[in-house]
């Protein structure tokens, strides 16, 4: 009986990876392992791997370098959540002749995840529910309503789109501005176009990032960005942190230029232990969590199955190329 093929599954930080498809297909041919701790050093990484062929990962949680696929020699087929990822090497794949495949996703978890983070900090809902647990003040806070007020949408995608609709719901004026932009696609979604990014910044009460991020969105709001906000205003970014200068938002929101910010994304993650953003009173931050939802793993890990058993009928599928 020839050896089974080692699946190696990474940064399955919640333990359920194998809870949310069914790989009992598999089970003849694939000895699976689970790693749920984030290995962020390198010669740990290889360790690791060293002897798997089959390596699934969570998007962008484990970057695959050229370097990294240069001292994996056994691997042979990649498999990510999502049809991109910018955190792997697609031509140092190809060049190592690594099968990269992607998967599916579906639903609106990132968009429910913004406004969750929209409404605790509009409503001071951490600092109010501490209290109430701590037998501290009953209502510290004054709410900042969001009905009238004006959600600028940097981006309007599919992302962008669904946090019109809601903003809409809500009663506040939505205008939206990107690079691309059009007043007429604006229009087709209720939105108003904003005349420039500084225009949106300076009047928005509340600003949402919703950008793939490029060499064109990378450093899109530096300082002098952050400046032309509100000081009551509340910055949103659950899309990739180096949008944002990270050190001008930090300066900003402990100096109160603004009010506050809603973070799901970050530089380096996990998030180091004695970084701002755990601390700072003005920030409500999740650890990356806008796409962790049960519809979502299941897509994931569902597709990420049948894209192994099409690769070992040697007819791969949801190939991913540069």
């Amino acid at each position: 009986m020839s050896a089974k093929i080692r699946c190696a599954i990474l940064d399955d930080y919640q333990q359920v990876a194998l809870s949310y498809a069914d790989w009992s297909s598999l089970e003849d041919e694939i000895e699976t392992q689970v790693i749920s701790q984030h290995i962020a050093d390198e010669d740990t990484l290889v360790k690791n791997l060293a002897d798997a062929e089959i390596v699934v990962i969570m998007r962008e949680r484990t970057p695959f370098t050229a370097a990294l696929f240069a001292r994996l020699p056994k691997l042979k087929l990649l498999i990510t959540s999502g049809m991109r990822n910018a955190s792997v090497d697609l031509d140092a794949a190809k060049k190592h002749g690594v099968t990269v495949c992607g998967t599916g996703s579906g639903g609106s978890a990132p968009t429910e995840l913004t406004w969750g983070l929209i409404l605790g900090l509009a409503r001071h809902l951490v600092t109010e529910n501490n209290a109430l647990r701590d037998n501290g003040p009953w209502q510290s806070t004054v709410g900042l309503g969001l009905s009238g007020k004006r959600l600028g949408l940097i981006g309007l995608g599919k992302i962008g789109q669904q946090m019109a609709d809601i903003g809409q719901a809500f009663g506040m004026k939505v205008v939206a501005w990107s690079q691309n932009l059009t007043a007429e696609r604006a229009e087709q979604h209720g939105v108003e176009l904003a005349a420039s990014k500084e225009a949106l910044l300076a009047t928005s009460d509340v600003v949402s990032i919703h950008l793939v991020l490029s060499d064109r969105s990378r450093g899109l709001l530096d300082a002098a960005d952050l400046a032309l906000m509100k000081p009551s205003a509340l910055l949103i970014n659950t899309s990739r942190a180096a949008i944002v200068d990270q050190a001008a938002l930090i300066a900003a929101l402990q100096q109160g230029k603004i009010a506050g910010a809603g973070l799901d994304v970050f530089d380096v993650e996990p998030l180091p232990a004695d970084h701002p953003f755990r601390s700072l009173p003005n920030v409500l931050a999740t650890p990356h969590i806008g796409y962790v939802s049960d519809g979502n793993y299941r897509i994931y890990f569902s597709e990420a199955v049948e894209n192994i058993e099409a690769f070992l009928a040697g007819k791969p599928i949801r190939v991913l190329s540069a």
